[in-house]
């Protein structure tokens, strides 16, 4: 970007503030980008991370050396390489060398270096000794074969390497996480064995698909053995497209009744976990649960043990429940976003980023098999030298002894080069006996050798792939390991609904003829009994569970679910329902039922129509109800009737003209709504009269006894009294008995 500077009167430079400001924020920007926050591609490190690792090595904290204080290492990295605050400094180091932090850490520390619980709990860099893991000479072994390149340090005393010659893909093995301007990156840790296979197999067939790299990929591999539970197809378009997530979820199995946790997600603090299960508990949101353990120590580091109230409680669903409500289960963000070879960030799929990093690789390679031959050919001409001084070693003798200037002297007589003549003249004379005329020329012959080696292998490149799958290999079997987290498929976690966290107590709703309605406890309760409003009596009357919703009907064919804990006990009076629900002008409550979603209910009009549905079909979340019931013109909604075997049950119908009908239920339909099929057949009138319509219906099972009330008089008929009645669906049925035609109501008892 360019900005317009302008000169004053006064030679004074001028610059407007909204340019200045823009190149300042881009040049900040650019600066967070490159220098603070995306990994590289070719160590998979950010600028700290790799001034922390080769200041360590300058002080020589290698895997074999003895422990030095932290403090001399961070000392040492601020005051050379990087000028910053010395606390983030050695958090960067300590991230490095927690093992539940990193996959495969770089950093080994003696003393307090945090924990799983809480990460930044570590001491103070004056307590705490370190020095580098063996891991970490995958990225520093082949630092000083002329492989990357230097640049002078922030003072410009010193030089600091620009990147490090990695041999594995550590971008992916240790990942990332950073937050830069305007863009961010989340990288998670990888499988060594995996990772390496993966780019041993794009070296043989440079044309792979990321489907072909994922069947060596499985997944991320965090440090815990927690498992990765998200689908396959959600994986293949992470590393299809570098975005994504991951989920995980803690491991647990089931010991004597007990639910025991013993590997918990990456990142995740076993005590916060307890905290959370137990805020759930004292709330009373885990009636389930009557005691938490944390049971953990050296032998299991992560033992969390939950006791159910009973061995009834299913804990697979106990655990979904956890897993949607805690940090039991976690999903983490995935950006494979870094720096590329060319200085850019740029957020990669698999294949890319593999290809990449093998060009790196390649081009790492080849600089140090160029540096070693370059080295051969300096020494084997420098030997060149050193063979003819031997081959005339009396006149170079001589001519050191007589000449003031012996170096041009020796050139010009045996055409020698100045660094010959050089190593010559700096010979000792303990190196002038025979016997290192010998060893001059067999070093030759092993150099000439090596030399040979490497130009045949710079020469071809299917050499240099081979020598790099060669290695790759070796590192694997050096360093790889068995995968943490496992890959499974899992039922999605649910949390339970606040009616399956209460108590499922037995349950009877009271529905008053003016649309009063209280819940009483137990299923005893006699509704008759209780005291009502003046002008009000019992209307209806449902059984049920406490954790279940009360659906009532209404007189225009609505229905509505109340959850039948809210309601009031049966001690007082109730409260209306139109201060709950919003029922249109002039409709009236008619029924109420409770029952499991997937129980079926009859509805029906007393114009002889109607169908079978299901009690899901009939839940409400609405104030105003949803349509079920259509009702014709003039008619009445009756209550709704329970069904024991829609296959099986019979339906009786009677209406007041005293005839009835009975046939299979089966005949009539299922329906979510809707006005249904026709029951039995009403005699035809005018709109504006009624002169027959349905005064009972019931559902018989096949043992059951129907009793038909009429005034005082009252009629108990078995099945086979009810053969007479028996016809089709529709017809007009029988009458009954005289003196029982006048139908007031009807008990249907189990026989």
């Amino acid at each position: 970007m360019t900005q317009n500077i302008t000169v004053n009167e006064d030679g004074v430079e001028q610059i407007s503030l909204s340019s200045y400001s823009e190149q300042a924020y881009l040049n900040y920007s650019m600066y967070v980008i490159n220098d603070r926050a995306l990994p590289h591609i070719g160590d998979g490190l950010k600028p700290v991370q790799r001034r922390i690792i080769y200041a360590m090595s300058e002080l020589g904290l290698k895997a074999g050396a003895k422990f030095k204080k932290s403090a001399r290492t961070i000392g040492d990295v601020i005051g050379k390489f990087h000028p910053h605050g010395d606390s983030a400094c050695y958090e960067a180091m300590v991230l490095m060398a927690q093992p539940f932090s990193y996959r495969y850490p770089l950093v080994d520390g003696q003393g307090n270096w945090g924990s799983p619980d809480d990460p930044k709990s570590f001491a103070a860099m004056r307590y705490t000794e370190s020095k580098l893991r063996k891991y970490a000479d995958l990225l520093l072994s082949e630092l000083d074969q002329g492989t990357v390149e230097w640049k002078l340090n922030f003072d410009g005393t010193l030089e600091e390497p620009q990147i490090l010659p990695a041999r594995l893909p550590n971008v992916l093995l240790n990942g990332g996480s950073g937050i830069a301007v305007g863009m961010a990156t989340d990288i998670p840790p990888h499988n060594l064995r995996e990772v390496a296979s993966a780019c041993i197999h794009l070296l043989d067939d440079p044309a792979a698909t990321v489907a072909d790299l994922l069947t060596h990929i499985k997944g991320p591999d965090f440090p815990t053995a927690a498992e990765i539970i998200s689908p396959r197809e959600d994986i293949v378009a992470l590393y299809e497209t570098g975005r994504g997530s991951v989920k995980a979820r803690a491991v647990y199995q089931v010991e004597s009744g007990d639910v025991v946790i013993t590997a918990l997600p990456y990142q995740v603090s076993g005590a916060k976990v307890l905290e959370q299960i137990a805020a759930q508990m004292q709330k009373k949101k885990l009636p389930m649960v009557v005691d938490l353990r944390d049971e953990s120590d050296h032998e299991n580091p992560t033992r969390i043990v939950i006791v159910p109230r009973s061995n009834r409680i299913d804990a697979d669903a106990l655990m979904l429940h956890l897993f949607a409500t805690t940090d039991l289960e976690r999903t983490y963000r995935v950006n494979f976003n870094m720096i590329g070879t060319n200085g850019r960030p740029q957020v990669k799929d698999l294949r890319a980023l593999l290809t990449e990093w093998l060009e790196f690789r390649t081009e790492t390679v080849r600089r140090r098999l160029q540096n070693r031959l370059d080295r051969i050919l300096q020494r084997l001409h420098i030997l060149e030298g050193l063979l003819t001084a031997f081959l005339n070693i009396d006149e170079v003798i001589h001519i050191i002894r007589t000449e003031d200037k012996p170096k041009p002297v020796l050139m010009a007589r045996f055409a020698l080069s100045d660094i010959q003549a050089e190593a010559i003249l700096e010979l000792k004379l303990r190196h002038l006996a025979k016997l290192e005329e010998v060893k001059i020329r067999a070093e030759q012959e092993d150099l000439d050798a090596e030399r040979e080696r490497l130009q045949q292998i710079l020469g071809s490149a299917a050499r240099l792939k081979s020598l790099i799958k060669r290695e790759i290999t070796q590192d694997a079997e050096d360093f790889g390991d068995a995968r943490c987290s496992l890959l499974v498929n899992r039922v999605e976690a649910q949390a339970f609904s606040e009616t399956e966290l209460m108590s499922t107590e037995p349950v009877t709703v009271v529905l008053s003829a003016r649309g009063w309605a209280r819940a009483g406890k137990g299923h005893d309760l006699d509704p008759v009994t209780l005291q009502y409003k003046a002008g009000d009596s019992f209307k209806f009357a449902a059984k049920g569970r406490s954790n279940q919703n009360a659906i009532f009907i209404d007189s225009m064919g609505r229905t509505y679910s109340v959850p039948s804990h809210s309601l009031p006990t049966a001690r007082g009076q109730g409260e209306p329902l139109t201060g709950r629900l919003t029922p249109e002008s002039g409709a009236t409550f008619e029924g109420v039922l409770m029952a499991d979603d997937n129980q079926q209910v009859l509805l029906a009009s007393d114009a002889g129509y109607g169908f079978v549905a299901k009690v899901a079909e009939l839940q409400s979340k609405n104030k105003s109800g949803k349509s079920v019931l259509k009702l014709p013109s003039g008619s009445k909604v009756l209550p709704p009737l329970m069904v024991k075997d829609y296959a099986n049950d019979t339906v009786v119908a009677i209406t007041n003209e005293g005839r009835m009908l009975m046939f299979a239920l089966s005949e009539l339909p299922e329906l979510p709504r809707g006005k249904g099929n026709k029951i039995i057949s009403i005699a035809s009138a005018r709109a504006s009269e009624r002169l027959e319509y349905v005064v009972a219906l019931c559902v018989l099972g096949s043992n059951d006894v129907l009793t038909v009330y009429a005034g005082k008089r009252h009629l108990n008929m078995k099945a086979s009294d009810l053969e007479h009645y028996r016809g089709e669906r529709g017809r007009r049925g029988n009458k009954l008995p005289r003196g029982f035609q006048n139908v007031d109501r009807v008990e249907v008892t189990e026989g």
